[in-house]
């Protein structure tokens, strides 16, 4: 396998999975464990990965809306086969951007709901529902994450109320802190927070910790999280602490 190969397929791993280990690396590409570290060395004298003890992580950053929607489709379905289930007809939904709120949006064809979004897929998923009333943020558009940002669109919000928020997260800490990669979209997610009575929080169980520099809230923030983890003892206490109740898919 090509080098350059390799390290398109080391970082889509550390992206879509978080934190990978020099050995799974190693068996996932074929390779030698003393391939990968080579691998591992080149990519980090380029500012793609941090090399960690006994493997890597990728570097914090935006990752385009496009290879994103590719990763575990499946985990995304069925948690948001069980967020789509809290919504009752009549009731109005705030969408974060991501992929996990455009695989949420597919479950809300046909209701009689409204659906408030900064998230242009979940805009073009729905925009030909005549069921669902539609309303699209403004702001600045963020052609390759598919998202509006800006003041514009922390104006509208303070302007308008939802019965649920549905956010994404890149990551949340042991603590049950919830984190992103992207700091522009970070007031954008505080803002939504701020406009809805209830906030549910979509996160597989790659999230728990997954990635993210940038304090979005803390568990106390939450109502319900909505996933297939987490696994750890300490962030299952965190949440238990703030009351946050856990809805597992």
């Amino acid at each position: 396998m090509l080098a350059e190969r390799r390290h398109q397929l080391i970082l889509r791993a550390l992206r879509s999975g978080g934190p990978a280990a020099v050995t799974d690396l190693s068996e996932q590409l074929g390779v030698s464990p003393a391939t990968v570290r080579r691998d591992l060395l080149k990519l980090e004298e380029e500012g793609l990965l941090t090399r960690v003890h006994g493997g890597a992580v990728a570097e914090e950053g935006d990752q385009p809306f496009a290879e994103v929607a590719e990763v575990r489709v499946a985990e995304k379905d069925a948690i948001a086969q069980r967020a789509a289930a809290l919504v009752e007809d009549g009731q109005s939904v705030l969408l974060d951007i991501g992929t996990t709120a455009y695989r949420l949006a597919r479950q809300l064809h046909g209701r009689r709901i409204t659906v408030i979004t900064s998230n242009l897929v979940v805009y073009e998923e729905l925009v030909d529902d005549e069921a669902v009333e539609l309303v699209l943020l403004g702001g600045m558009v963020r052609r390759e994450y598919r998202s509006l940002v800006g003041f514009l669109t922390e104006d509208n919000l303070r302007q308008l109320h939802a019965d649920w928020l549905f956010l994404g997260t890149s990551g949340v800490r042991p603590g049950g802190q919830v984190m992103d990669t992207t700091v522009i979209e970070v007031p954008v997610k505080r803002a939504m927070i701020a406009a809805a009575d209830r906030v549910v929080l979509l996160a597989d169980r790659a999230k728990f910790p997954g990635t993210g520099m940038a304090k979005v809230c803390g568990p106390e923030e939450l109502d319900v999280v909505v996933t297939n983890g987490p696994a750890d003892a300490g962030t299952r206490a965190a949440l238990e602490e703030a009351g946050v109740r856990v809805v597992l898919a």
